[in-house]
């Protein structure tokens, strides 16, 4: 019998595969998809039965107490129309993540990662058509980096999640005919030389960090197979690419420069994140406990950045999660942050689901890794890429 419950939860489903398919192709398309989902579900009635939904779930309380401090610190706040700025950034963790931890279901995972990987192969086929100088660049997209859709720094993420995904799959399904292990194997290989050919370096970090994290999925009754595996497949894979693609070459010869030279060449791309951390960490001083404000990390960051680093550029947020939850919102805010994806390794270790345990570890390692080198839960890919991700592997349902 079709009931008007059943008829929601199949449109948010629905709703839910496109939201995946959109994200990696369009910021308009996929946030109409995600507010659409949120909408459904603050005028489809039954609320007391939701809300315990959402107080039942640790991490959905975690992200609502996360938000909650962002609000709290408007209090110490000179500049609030900046303030209200990362409220609206924020928002996401108030409505967004807890309503869909209570309305995805683990049993529509396969149609979920289904539509994000297709999405992956569209952004990856317009890639290499830029690439092979078949089509014209466009977007954010050059011949020598090709990341139409999106840009580098965020393409690079979301193609190493992809890969991990895929040999996740390779590796826990038995069942596969030797024809779908042939195509799957291809598209990581194909995804694999993407990751290379583009410039997304914090990308590049994550996809060897996932390549130790398989390892030890992997391997999870010997340590030193782990070991071996990680170390052999992560030089092999550096090698190769550092003497094959020439992004790759540059971009890892550029940073070490900038890390070795920083102090006689600050105005560089690494230059300016250690300038970013060093004077951010002056705020951080200054107000350890509580922070500067949700609104003050610009006009704070400021003086500081006259006063140890002039001539350099300002900024409105240091290219690093940590540091700007630190110097906004001090211990209070980062303890409520890191609860978190405390509460994520909670719920997939304690998980007898195979997929919720490894790839429920995987989101909070990649995204821990790659936050010191950007605010990635602040921009609309990566922070969506962690919450659609987060809803349906920590989900109540």
């Amino acid at each position: 019998m079709v009931t008007y419950k059943s008829t929601v939860d199949r449109i948010y489903q629905y709703l839910f595969i496109a939201a995946f398919f959109l994200l990696p192709l369009t910021v308009v398309g996929n946030n109409i998809v995600i507010w659409l989902i949120a909408l459904l579900w603050l005028f489809s009635g039954d609320y007391s039965n939701k809300l315990q939904k959402i107080k039942n779930n640790k991490l959905a309380l975690a992200s609502i107490v996360f938000f909650c401090i962002h609000i709290l610190g408007l209090l110490w706040t000179e500049n609030i129309e900046w303030g209200l700025e990362i409220l609206r950034k924020m928002l996401p963790f108030l409505f967004i993540l807890p309503i869909f931890l209570t309305i995805t279901r683990k049993e529509n995972a396969k149609y979920y990662v289904s539509a994000f990987l297709i999405a992956i192969t569209i952004s990856e086929f317009l890639s290499y058509l830029i690439w092979f100088g078949i089509i014209e660049p466009f977007g954010s997209a050059s011949v020598s980096n090709p990341t139409p859709l999106i840009n580098h720094v965020s393409y690079n993420p979301f193609l190493a999640f992809a890969i991990y995904l895929v040999i996740h799959f390779l590796l826990t399904k038995k069942n596969l005919s030797q024809f779908q292990r042939a195509g799957y194997t291809f598209f990581v290989l194909t995804m694999t030389i993407n990751m290379f050919i583009t410039g997304g370096r914090a990308g590049q970090v994550m996809f060897f960090v996932f390549i130790v994290i398989l390892a030890f999925q992997y391997f999870k009754n010997s340590q030193i197979k782990a070991i071996i595996t990680s170390i052999v497949l992560g030089v092999s894979i550096s090698l190769i690419a550092y003497n094959t693609s020439t992004i790759f070459k540059e971009r890892v010869d550029l940073a070490a420069q900038d890390v070795i030279n920083y102090e006689s060449n600050k105005k560089t791309a690494v230059g300016y994140r250690i300038a970013f951390v060093i004077n951010s960490l002056e705020l951080v001083k200054k107000s350890p406990l509580h922070g500067v404000g949700t609104g003050d990390f610009p006009d704070e960051y400021s003086k500081v950045n006259q006063k140890l680093t002039p001539g350099l550029t300002e900024t409105v947020q240091p290219h690093n999660m940590y540091m700007l939850i630190l110097a906004q919102l001090g211990l209070i805010g980062f303890i409520s942050f890191m609860s978190m994806f405390y509460f994520q390794f909670k719920i997939a270790l304690t998980s007898d689901i195979n997929f919720v345990h490894n790839v429920g570890v995987a989101i909070p390692l990649l995204f821990l890794t790659i936050m010191w080198s950007d605010s990635y839960l602040l921009g609309h890919f990566t922070s969506y890429l962690y919450i659609l991700f987060s809803s349906f592997i920590y989900g109540s349902r």
